[in-house]
Formats: C-alpha cells, sequence, structure tokens
C-alpha cells in the first residue's frame, strides 16, 4: 500500500490514485437498482460535497450532522466533511428530536444533512433545538450535481478534530467524544492488522453508520486497504446469507445480537449458496456468549472472531485471532496498535497477570477528550495519557485480555465481587435461553444480591425455579440470583449494548412485569411489547445492532 495518510483527505485523495475503477462501495437495495461507487468517484462527489459546505459558510473546524440511511448518501458525507476539514457527527434514526436537538446544540451544528425519508425527523429536531438550522435534502444522486474542481477549505491536520459521537450514556447524559484524524486512522490501520485485509478483502456491513464500529471497521478500514464494502440499508435474516455469496464477500461484520438472530434463522436461506470466500465472522459491541460462537461455528462453518473496542478508542482495541488452534474463546483477544494494562481503580496501580481490576488502553487511537466537559475527560484520561475504560478483567499471561464486567455494574454480595457476566454465560448455557442479564439490587443483608432477567427463546416453557436451579448447578448457591425475571427483550443502546442497569429502572420492572409468566410456552399469539420484531425474512432498520433488534422474537 503506498504512501501513508495522515488525514481522511489524504486517504480519500490517495485511493482515487492507486487503485482506479475499483470498486469501494456497493449499496444494494430492496427498492431499486443497487449503487455503486468507486476510488475516484468518491473523491470527485467529496471535492463537490466540500464545496456546498463551504457555500453555506461552513468553515474548518465548524460541526455538521446527518440523518442517513446506510449507504452511498452517508458514507459520502461521512468521509467528505472529515476530508473538507470539518467535524462531523452522523446521528441515530432511533433517537428522540429532543435528544437529538441537544447533541446539535451542545456541538453548535452549522448544517444538518437529511435523507427524503427523514426530512419529518430533521423538521421536529429543528423544532426542538429553537434556532434556525438550514437543512439539505439528499435525494439519491444529489452529490453528482455539485462539481467541485479543489477543496475550498484547508487541508486538515493529523491531530485536527473530524469526527463527534456520542457515547450511549448508561449512567447518564451522553458524552460528546472528539476524535482526530489520527485517532481514526489509526483504529482503521488495527483492524487491517489484526484481520490481515488486502485489497482483494470484501466486508458485509450490516452495522448502522452512527456507530463508531460501523464507521472505522467497514468504512475507513476498507478505504485503507483498498479493498470493498458491500453496505445494505438495513439487516435481514432473510438476505443475510444471499447477499454475502452474491457479492463475494470475504469476511462479515456483526453483533452478538445478529448473530443470535442468524442462529434462530432457517438454513433455508442457506441452502445452494456459495460462500466459500468468506474467511471469517467479526463480533463486536458487546461481549459474545461462548455458546453462542460455538453454535455459530458448528452450524455455517465460519469461524468468529471476538473484538473489542470503544468509541473514546475509535473503534477496536483488542481482537482474538484468525488462527483458531490461537485463539482463546471467551476472550475478545490481544491489543493491536496500542498499549493495554489492568490497574487497581481506586490508585491506577499496574496489577500483574491474572488479578482483576479496570482495563487501562493507551496509543494513537485513544481520544483527546469530551467536548466541552473537563470534568468527565479528567475522570477519563490519566495525566500520563492512559484511557480508564470502565472495563473490569484480568490479563493472561500470554496476553489475551478477558472481560468480566462493568466498574458500575460490579456486584458486591457480602464483600465479594461478582462479575454480572458470570451469571448471564450460566444462565445462557441453558438452551431455553437467548438472552440474560444479571444486576445487583440492595439487600439489607448482603448489600447487594443478584437478580437476572432473561429471555426465553421462541417457543421454548421454562420457569423460574428451573433456571434457578440450574444456575444453583452452574455457580453455587452463593452465586444463584435470588429472581429471576421474564422479559420480551433486554435493554440495549444505540450500540447493541445490553444496558443491564436499566433493569433496574421503572421502565425495566414494567417490562418485566409486562412479559408472560414463567412455564408459559411463547407462541406466536404472545403480545410483546412495541419494537419487538420477526424474524423470519424480516428487514429490519438500519439501526440493527440497537433497539429495533429484540432478541425476543416470533417465528
Amino acid at each position: 500500500m503506498a504512501g501513508d495518510p495522515r488525514t481522511v483527505r489524504e486517504l480519500i485523495e490517495g485511493r482515487a490514485a492507486t487503485c482506479g475503477a475499483a470498486p469501494y462501495l456497493i449499496a444494494p437495495s430492496t427498492t431499486g437498482a443497487e449503487r455503486r461507487l468507486d476510488f475516484p468517484g468518491l473523491e470527485r462527489d467529496s471535492l463537490g460535497i466540500a464545496q456546498l459546505l463551504a457555500d453555506h459558510g461552513v468553515v474548518t473546524g465548524d460541526h455538521v450532522a446527518f440523518l442517513e440511511p446506510n449507504g452511498v448518501d452517508a458514507v459520502e458525507l461521512f468521509l467528505a466533511s472529515m476530508a473538507a476539514g470539518v467535524v462531523v457527527t452522523p446521528l441515530s434514526l432511533l433517537s428522540p428530536p429532543a435528544a437529538l436537538a441537544s447533541i446539535l446544540e451542545r456541538s453548535q451544528c452549522r448544517l444538518l444533512f437529511a435523507a427524503p425519508e427523514q426530512v419529518e425527523l430533521a423538521r421536529r429536531v429543528r423544532a426542538a433545538l429553537g434556532r434556525t438550522l438550514p437543512l439539505v435534502v439528499t435525494a439519491p444522486g444529489w452529490q453528482h450535481k455539485l462539481g467541485g474542481r479543489d477543496w475550498p477549505l484547508p487541508a486538515p491536520g493529523a491531530d485536527d478534530d473530524a469526527l463527534l459521537m456520542y457515547t450511549s450514556g448508561t449512567t447518564g447524559r451522553p458524552k460528546g467524544v472528539r476524535l482526530s484524524h489520527r485517532n481514526l486512522l489509526a483504529g482503521a490501520r488495527f483492524v487491517v492488522a489484526a484481520h490481515a485485509l488486502t485489497a482483494a478483502d470484501r466486508v458485509l456491513a450490516v452495522l448502522p453508520l452512527y456507530h463508531i464500529n460501523a464507521q472505522v471497521v467497514t468504512v475507513l478500514a476498507p478505504l485503507l486497504h483498498g479493498g470493498s464494502v458491500v453496505m445494505p440499508e438495513r439487516f435481514s435474516t432473510s438476505r443475510f446469507w444471499p447477499l454475502a455469496a452474491r457479492y463475494r464477500c470475504t469476511w462479515l461484520n456483526v453483533v452478538p445480537t445478529m448473530i443470535a438472530y442468524l442462529l434462530n434463522g432457517t438454513d433455508a436461506v442457506r441452502d445452494g449458496l456459495d460462500l466459500a470466500r468468506v474467511r471469517f465472522c467479526r463480533s463486536a459491541s458487546a461481549p459474545l456468549p461462548m455458546a453462542h460462537q460455538r453454535a455459530f461455528e458448528r452450524r455455517f462453518g465460519i469461524p468468529i472472531v471476538e473484538t473489542m473496542g470503544l468509541t473514546e478508542t475509535a473503534g477496536p482495541v483488542f481482537s482474538n485471532l484468525l488462527d483458531r488452534a490461537q485463539r482463546k474463546l471467551g476472550s475478545p483477544g490481544q491489543a493491536f496498535g496500542n498499549a493495554a494494562r489492568v490497574t487497581e481503580p481506586e490508585t491506577g496501580v499496574e496489577l500483574p497477570s491474572g488479578e482483576s481490576g479496570e482495563i487501562e488502553i493507551k496509543g494513537p487511537n485513544v481520544m483527546a477528550g469530551y467536548l466541552d466537559d473537563a470534568d468527565a475527560t479528567a475522570r477519563a484520561l490519566r495525566p500520563d495519557g492512559w484511557l480508564r475504560t470502565g472495563d473490569l478483567g484480568y490479563r493472561g499471561g500470554d496476553g489475551f485480555y478477558f472481560i468480566t464486567g462493568r466498574l458500575k455494574e460490579l456486584i458486591i454480595k457480602g464483600g465479594e465481587n461478582i462479575a454480572p457476566r458470570e451469571i448471564d454465560e450460566a444462565l445462557l448455557r441453558h438452551p431455553a435461553l437467548i438472552g440474560a442479564a444479571a444486576v445487583g439490587v440492595p439487600d439489607p443483608a448482603y448489600g447487594q444480591d443478584i437478580e437476572a432477567g432473561v429471555v426465553v427463546r421462541p417457543g421454548a416453557e421454562v420457569s423460574e425455579a428451573e433456571l434457578l436451579e440450574f444456575c444453583r448447578g452452574a455457580l453455587g448457591a452463593f452465586r444463584t440470583p435470588r429472581a429471576i425475571r421474564f422479559l420480551a427483550e433486554l435493554p440495549k443502546g444505540p450500540s447493541g449494548k445490553v444496558q443491564r442497569l436499566r433493569l433496574l429502572s421503572p421502565e425495566g420492572r414494567m417490562a418485566a412485569a409486562a412479559a408472560p409468566p414463567s412455564g408459559t410456552a411463547r407462541s406466536s399469539k404472545t403480545a410483546f411489547p412495541s419494537g419487538t420484531a420477526r424474524l423470519s425474512g424480516t428487514a429490519f432498520p438500519a439501526g440493527t445492532a440497537a433497539k429495533h433488534i429484540s432478541e425476543r422474537s416470533q417465528p
């Protein structure tokens, strides 16, 4: 790969010069003809978008945002804005208007883009914002009419802000993560190195572009290694395997919830398909239950590479290995491109291998800080540059890291630390369950005790008493939950991560109360909360890694 780009602009220019008319992005559609974008086309359209930004008075360092489903328009807005020297925020299509307006106000956004089908949402966001915000509607092919022969704004520097992303905010108001060009390209290089990607590789990208995983792993990394991306508007269980076969994809990028859905799907959609080119399936954004990994690999014959990353680290920090003989199940893997350590949370003193503590990260991928929040930045970043991830875990002697839970989710029962994931994994070994999340609850005797929310596999039948007995056999009496609550779905944030602390909220308890009683069969006539999706043949929104993918589905 020629050159060593320092910014997104240099990356776009370099690929246009070296990759010719090779396809970069293929966007299949269920309603019309597919759209294709090559590397020179990306540069041409980026110049036009940059000129449009300048025509609207946007200058270097200003903030812009967009409301777009996955596809060519979203990818070009994402890349072109950064290349122009502007800071971009892809907005979640699932967030309420008031939350989106808060993001735009805090960033002092200067311009909003929206797809035609998102204009009503954009109108409501602007109304909630309470100030004038110019809106550009991006009808298909809009960028081809813009023109532009040169970049109208000065070239950004490697340490200039490029992307502003907001965390899911499980414990309070979302924080704006400032990521520079250096951060983003470091994250992309991590992906290329960890997965040995070349220009011959093509990824099936079904995660929403308003999440760091999709942005770095399936947009920037293929641009860096000169590969290609297949990006449908939305994830669909019935179209997933046919798309992988039709476009001869070599790897897949998903989250554990999608793996659970594919396991629940029928094999009919794979009959007769040639998937021999698929080298591996990459899982990220949440811990992958080992039972699901083994079942997926046994059923589909495709190895899973589990990884881990954060918005604050421009995506991935750990990756398991491609070689099955060297990988370790239950681990997100080894550090690639950054340093990692485990510390005592209060003092920051590094702990030896095998001892549990807080995982910290340091490297060129670590954010500059949170937007206009010096206190939060100081809590997250140590003076010497180490990022406190808030994840609890330990490092094995061979450099593999293991995650046991979150610092604020840790259950302390009778003075003993209990990792919620330990309870989750035990429950998920029961064949009737497809989802589980344990949480600490107040207890007058122990300080905290354990409760768990579970999601029952469609058509299965199980009682609370049976699950408690199963846990006692797997965990012992002390670690067995005192109660099991049956849920239609587990609460999830925009990235697809289970937000277990929401189980303690009044809404979480109401959801449990609304679920069918334990010990009853889950049939297609069961009523579930709004937003629950049907499984077979269903096309989910681009936010399938978010709350609109429900682990509790109907066959």
